[in-house]
């Protein structure tokens, strides 16, 4: 994983465990802390390849920097599936994530949808070298220039980083300069959601500015409910999980594995949160840990 502080993470571990122990397969889970440890992540998969495990499912943290062990890995015979996060290389065997471009544009519809076609707006990125939240940003981005051309970003420049402090104390230092003029907000990921949440709760704004997020944490559900947060965009973490490691176990096997596979994606709002779809989405099973 690209770390494992954060509750995203569990749900794609508990969805992993429940796949290698349908293939009776073992799978070592580990992964730096923060997300922004690219050394760790790199040492760690290095360590797997000297380790001749016999195939590796990776959460790159940035597209670049883990180009290199996983093309030694493909070099080694040992197949590599990515998950979450796309990676600029060919060597792996397959890439199981969220339509993350989709993800951000359908942030945008709500958003727009929210605002009534009009005022201004800020996004919140996350951090350099991410490529799954770099799809939401642009899409966002690409989304609300097409449909919404008389929302007005005033601010799309800034970066989270990668802990929810950091982002909280990123958050406030936006809201103290726009907090009186935007009528929308953007984050796109399950951190940077939560570190603008207590932003507006802390600055008295919250309810009072549309915001939309990026991932469905228990803290981030509670947001919801409580009217901070007007809508979630929800990725499957436990099917990525899974996916990733059932596609590995067919690339052990020998079997031809896709290219591409597409992880589900939903707008969760106050309305619909209870809806068995929504539910069981939110909630994952995380007992097979």
């Amino acid at each position: 994983p690209k770390g494992t502080a954060q509750p995203f993470w569990k749900a794609v571990h508990a969805g992993a465990a429940r796949a290698a122990s349908e293939a009776d397969m073992e799978i070592q889970w580990i992964g730096p802390e923060n997300e922004d440890d690219r050394k760790q992540q790199i040492d760690v998969v290095q360590n797997f390849i000297a380790g001749h495990v016999d195939a590796i499912v990776l959460a790159p943290l940035d597209e670049v920097a883990l180009v290199a062990p996983v093309e030694l890995a493909a070099k080694r015979n040992i197949p590599v599936v990515i998950i979450d996060s796309d990676l600029k290389s060919t060597a792996q065997r397959s890439f199981v994530a969220t339509d993350n471009l989709q993800g951000g544009r359908d942030a945008a519809r709500e958003l727009g949808r929210m605002m009534g076609g009009k005022g201004k707006a800020i996004m919140l990125r996350y951090n350099p070298g991410s490529a799954s939240t770099d799809n939401r940003e642009r899409g966002f981005l690409d989304e609300m220039k097409a449909s919404f051309p008389d929302i007005r970003m005033v601010s799309d420049n800034q970066y989270a980083g990668v802990t929810k402090q950091a982002a909280m104390e990123a958050s406030q230092i936006l809201l103290n300069k726009f907090g009186g003029e935007i009528q929308g907000i953007f984050c796109p990921n399950e951190s940077s959601t939560f570190g603008m949440m207590r932003a507006l709760e802390n600055s008295g704004l919250a309810g009072k500015i549309s915001f939309v997020g990026f991932d469905t944490s228990g803290g981030l559900l509670d947001g919801l409910r409580a009217g901070t947060i007007q809508a979630l965009i929800s990725q499957d973490p436990f099917d990525m999980g899974y996916q990733g490691v059932k596609t590995a176990v067919a690339a052990i096997k020998g079997e031809a594995v896709p290219e591409r596979i597409s992880t589900n994606l939903a707008v969760v709002r106050l309305d619909n949160l209870d809806s068995p779809e929504i539910s069981k989405l939110v909630n994952p099973d995380l007992s097979g840990m």
